[in-house]
């Protein structure tokens, strides 16, 4: 045989080869570079956000006082009560009778004037509020199971990867900026 046609058998075959291998590890790179999902699940959390209500409310205060003892009351009704019991009986009845009609007269007026003082009020337009909150569900990503050559596994992700997940250095790629890239 010729040394050539040797040559050429040789240099053939180991090209046949290597090509033949970069295709194989290129198909067996392509199937391992994606992990196959088995079931997704969405992921939700509930927020919480408050929110302020407030109204005009009507109050009543007490008006302010110059004579908080009831002091006024209590004279007036004690000079009144002295005078009504001094018209009655005679001799040492009307001093008792005087006594008596100051001391209750000056009880009631006392009591009259306490009366017409809480009844004296004003009313006010005042704010009130509160805070209550509304809750609501928002996604919080998704709870992946997937299979990896003979392995299974779950991750949590930040978007539903579909039907499979890219691998990239034996690693899966969890985001979706990332799995972009690869």
């Amino acid at each position: 045989m010729d040394k050539s046609l040797v040559k050429g058998l040789v240099l053939g075959g180991v090209a046949v080869t290597a090509i033949g291998a970069t295709a194989g590890y290129t198909v067996l790179e392509s199937r391992s570079a994606y992990a196959e999902v088995l079931s997704v699940e969405a992921v939700t959390k509930t927020v919480r956000t408050p929110r302020k209500n407030c109204w005009q409310e009507s109050v009543s205060h007490q008006a302010p006082t110059r004579d908080p003892d009831q002091v006024t009351g209590t004279v007036i009704g004690a000079v009144a009560g002295g005078i009504l019991g001094h018209q009655v009986g005679g001799g040492r009845g009307k001093t008792a009778a005087t006594v008596a009609g100051a001391a209750a007269g000056g009880y009631a007026g006392n009591k009259i004037q306490e009366q017409m003082q809480a009844s004296h009020t004003y009313q006010t337009r005042e704010t009130r509020c509160t805070t209550t909150y509304d809750t609501e569900q928002k996604p919080d990503g998704y709870v992946v199971r997937y299979r990896l050559g003979d392995s299974q596994g779950v991750v949590h992700m930040d978007h539903d990867p579909g039907a499979r997940i890219p691998v990239k250095n034996g690693e899966l790629v969890l985001t979706q900026s990332e799995s972009r890239r690869s």
